[in-house]
């Protein structure tokens, strides 16, 4: 039996390939530009491509590719063959430093919210040699950043990459002030638990709706839900267990560290959770996953469903964000140790994320914005709109003692009794976890919960880099002017959490009362996409990203313009496919059902006219009414449709199609979803939850 640790990253150009193919001075070389960001000179290039090459070629590959992450939140790629001609008709196989380096693309196709003119078609691709390439599908992939002919990012990975270098900056300069002097890099690091859900193949080729828009526009709810909260971590079916299991060997061979698995809350849902990784790392491992996910579930008669919400009334899919900061010293500089008081440096990067994430809110409800999340946020095991954090009692319990002046004893944890007398007592978690918190203090890290499963966690981990340094950088600028640095430091410690525990909350993030409570506390509770995106140009936001070089302004706009397009482009697709729906397949399913009421009432009165047929009446009676409010709304729809796109403004176009496009689809949903209550299954149109939902085979 092979060992996983026998194959674990066998398909990854790493570290242990690089020093086996390198000599040691360009391994040397290249090492230097993966930690520090040296340039590569061209004849390292070259070494290093050729030994890349070669060992792709070995493991059977004959193309490779420049793999980036566009705005369209998947991953691209281009693949071009080894091969070079030679004379006679013979071909050798060649590539070299400059093709690893950099390539050219078409970026006409691609997202660019006004970066790219017209004319301007050509893009390009650079090397992120801090990433390790891998081979995928017998194609060497080279993870890059991508930017337009003028040089303007127009990915997820390259404003990544600069916040992390912002944050980098800014870490140091507050660690040096505490006499870190060995202390060379900080680092972000992400662990992105990923929800999923698996329906069967079969059943989903059966739902247009699941085809074009990745979740049921219709939909009843079944008899039974999630209610009896038998699947979470209930026993894995068979079927999903072997699907699992082929998953993870994929992602091992990959490198991606694959760590749990097991069933979520909802029927037919399941969460995978890796390690902790750097956080571009994590990135294009996660991309990797999601990619991954959906082409094995094939393999298996499933479809993988990554929307944040595919089923009403069920748990939609999130992807908790689990945000830490180390040096390269091994220090996570979020472990508050057995002694939190006593640490000051813990303290200050504590009240820094607690600063960053009041001050930025709006970026960061806006770094999750999207019409799929819209549905799940505030809904069953999702945090509200309204962006808070959880810190637990004993941390709340300390800032509020530096905030009094007063001492803090340190209390010894209380034990966890079970009750028998063989189990172990163990300490009570002091920073258990609170799932309705947007974010939250979980040991050494921070829980950003509010992602939805098929975003990027680029974006979002930008937006959190970027404000933390933002903050460090008004930490480090005032205390490096401190004549008596310990009081500078209490200081503001005291100050910060003074001005800012208004976005600390430890309670139930689901309990109404909070969310009128958050809009006392001048919160903010921004409920759709149109309602974030239209805060985030704010001059303020605009100042953070460009006094840290992550995003030019002209980026910034881009982005604005890409992500209130894309917005539209969903509704519209959703809108247009719920009313192909109704009027191809529920209308004409509904006719037929009450063809045959109308059949049967007939035959009935020719038997014998005093015959009861109240159920046949009522029932024609109630699906007839339900009938013209879903043509009504069919056809207003197309009409709302027609006018949304004489609209050229996308901001425009937003208000309006969550103003007035979304109520009537939602209007349309609920007049079907009870007509499906009426309907015998025998002439329903397509599967049912309770089918979708339960009809994995053990």
């Amino acid at each position: 039996m092979k060992l996983v640790s026998d194959y674990f990253g066998c398909m990854v150009f790493n570290d242990e390939v690089m020093k086996e193919k390198l000599s040691p001075e360009d391994y040397a070389t290249l090492k230097r530009t993966m930690e520090h960001g040296r340039s590569l000179n061209l004849s390292v290039a070259n070494a290093v491509a050729n030994a890349m090459k070669d060992w792709a070629v070995a493991l059977g590959a004959t193309h490779y590719t420049h793999w980036f992450q566009p705005m369209t939140g998947i991953t691209a790629e281009k693949h071009d063959s080894f091969i070079s001609p030679k004379d006679g008709g013979k071909v050798i196989m060649e590539f070299s430093g400059k093709e690893l380096v950099r390539g050219e693309t078409d970026a006409s196709s691609f997202p660019s919210g006004g970066l790219r003119a017209t004319f301007e078609a050509r893009g390009y691709t650079a090397w992120d040699a801090t990433s390790y390439a891998f081979i995928k599908d017998g194609v060497l992939c080279i993870p890059t950043a991508f930017c337009s002919y003028g040089g303007e990012a127009l990915d997820k990975k390259t404003p990544l990459l600069r916040s992390m270098e912002a944050i980098n900056r800014q870490a140091l300069r507050v660690l040096k002030l505490f006499g870190n002097e060995d202390v060379t890099s900080v680092k972000t690091t992400v662990g992105p638990e990923q929800e999923y859900f698996l329906v069967d193949k079969n059943l989903f080729e059966q739902r247009k709706d699941l085809i074009y828009t990745g979740r049921t526009l219709f939909g009843a709810k079944p008899p039974k839900g999630q209610e009896v909260e038998g699947h979470y971590y209930g026993v894995i079916k068979p079927r999903v267990q072997a699907f699992m299991k082929e998953l993870d060997e994929e992602l091992w061979k990959l490198g991606v560290p694959a760590k749990t698995e097991h069933n979520e809350a909802a029927p037919a849902q399941h969460e995978l959770a890796p390690v902790f990784e750097t956080t571009n790392i994590a990135a294009d491992h996660n991309q990797l996953t999601m990619e991954i996910m959906q082409k094995l579930a094939k393999k298996h008669d499933f479809v993988c469903l990554l929307h944040e919400k595919p089923f009403e009334g069920v748990n939609g899919s999130g992807k908790h964000n689990n945000w830490s900061i180390s040096t390269n010293t091994g220090v996570n500089l979020l472990e508050p140790g057995a002694t939190p008081y006593e640490n000051a440096q813990f303290l200050l990067f504590l009240c820094a994320v607690i600063k960053a994430v009041d001050d930025y809110q709006g970026l960061l409800r806006i770094s999750v914005a999207s019409a799929g999340n819209d549905h799940r946020l505030g809904a069953n095991e999702a945090p509200p709109a309204v962006v808070s954090m959880f810190l637990g009692d004993e941390l709340t319990e300390i800032l509020e003692a530096i905030e009094r002046d007063e001492g803090y004893d340190t209390k010894e944890k209380e034990l966890m009794r079970i009750g028998v007398h063989t189990l172990p007592k163990f300490p009570k978690d002091t920073t258990d976890r609170n799932r309705t918190s947007p974010f939250a203090f979980t040991g050494n890290k921070f829980e950003f919960r509010m992602l939805g499963a098929s975003a990027s966690v680029s974006g979002a981990n930008t937006v959190i880099n970027t404000a933390v340094a933002e903050v460090l950088k008004q930490f480090a600028d005032e205390l490096e002017q401190a004549s008596d640095f310990q009081t500078a430091l209490h200081d503001l410690i005291k100050r910060v959490f003074t001005a800012h525990k208004r976005i600390i909350f430890n309670g139930n993030g689901y309990d109404d009362k909070w969310i009128a409570e958050a809009e006392k506390r001048g919160l903010l509770n921004l409920k759709t996409t149109p309602d974030a995106l239209a805060t985030y140009l704010d001059e303020k936001n605009i100042a953070l990203f460009t006094a840290h070089k992550v995003y030019t302004e002209k980026e910034m706009r881009s982005r604005h313009e890409i992500f209130l397009e894309d917005y539209c482009k969903i509704i519209e697709i959703e809108a247009r496919t719920m009313a192909d729906m109704a009027m191809k397949d529920i209308l004409p399913a509904v006719s037929e059902y009450s063809q045959t009421l109308c059949n049967t009432v007939h035959a009935k009165k020719k038997l014998n006219k005093k015959f009861d047929c109240r159920y046949e009446t009522d029932t024609l009676e109630r699906i007839s009414s339900l009938q013209t409010i879903v043509y009504k709304c069919a056809q207003s729809l197309a009409y709302k449709l027609d006018h949304a796109v004489l609209m050229h403004d996308a901001e425009s176009r937003s208000q309006y199609y969550k103003n007035e496009t979304l109520p009537v689809m939602q209007s349309l949903r609920m007049a079907s979803d009870e007509l499906e209550t009426l309907v015998p299954s025998k002439y329903w149109c397509f599967p049912t939850y309770g089918e979708l939902l339960f009809g994995v085979s053990e």
